[in-house]
């Protein structure tokens, strides 16, 4: 399985880790959630292996404008609804290919996984 990056164009983390993988001759390809969707299956794995709370990004706009009852009860199978409806709450990036899976952006772990 080839490796992925999954996020948004326009995200600056995205445009930091993009940047870093070129720099680095990492190949992958990138899955734009805006225009190819957020991929059911894999999300429901990454929730699986990382949890709700690394995969759903808390700190970002699209969590505050979420309603209190679905913040304070926030599980598993909610963040899947809530995921495929707003792709913007996923944490940004998501890598990922047979051997890896990680999400947000960290030079030096990315360093540690990719050599």
């Amino acid at each position: 399985m080839e490796l992925t990056i999954f996020g948004i164009k326009n995200c600056d983390t995205m445009k930091k880790a993009m940047k870093w993988l070129d720099e680095n001759g990492v190949a992958y390809h990138f899955h734009d959630y805006k225009k190819e969707g957020v991929p059911e299956a894999s999300l429901k794995q990454w929730l699986d292996a990382l949890g709700w709370e690394t995969v759903i990004n808390k700190r970002g706009t699209t969590w505050r404008k979420l309603d209190d009852d679905t913040k304070d009860t926030m599980d598993a199978d909610k963040a899947v609804t809530v995921a495929l409806d707003n792709p913007s709450i996923i944490k940004r990036p998501i890598l990922q290919n047979d051997k890896i899976l990680t999400a947000g952006f960290k030079a030096d772990e990315w360093q540690a996984l990719l050599k």
